[in-house]
């Protein structure tokens, strides 16, 4: 790893950290990892806003609640997370 520029991590391990992240939960090493792939993945960063929305709103939110636009932009990012398990 550079000292530079953090070792790459996949968005599907960022979508698992996010909790963590925002919680301030994560070692320095691992957040700098998460910090340097959001300035550089918009739909990473989209769900981390998304995640921070939710949470504000958390006890009172329903699918209801939700944008078409919010509403495609979890279904597009569940798949391209769910699509990257199923990588070799």
């Amino acid at each position: 790893m550079s000292l530079l520029r953090p070792a790459h991590i996949p968005c599907k391990e960022v979508v698992e950290l996010v909790t963590d992240y925002l919680e301030g939960a994560l070692p320095r090493s691992e957040r700098r990892r998460v910090d340097y792939h959001l300035a550089r993945c918009p739909l990473c960063t989209t769900y981390l806003a998304q995640m921070r929305e939710t949470l504000r709103l958390t006890g009172r939110l329903v699918p209801e609640d939700l944008s078409p636009e919010m509403q495609r932009e979890f279904e597009d990012l569940y798949r391209k997370v769910e699509s990257e398990k199923r990588r070799p």
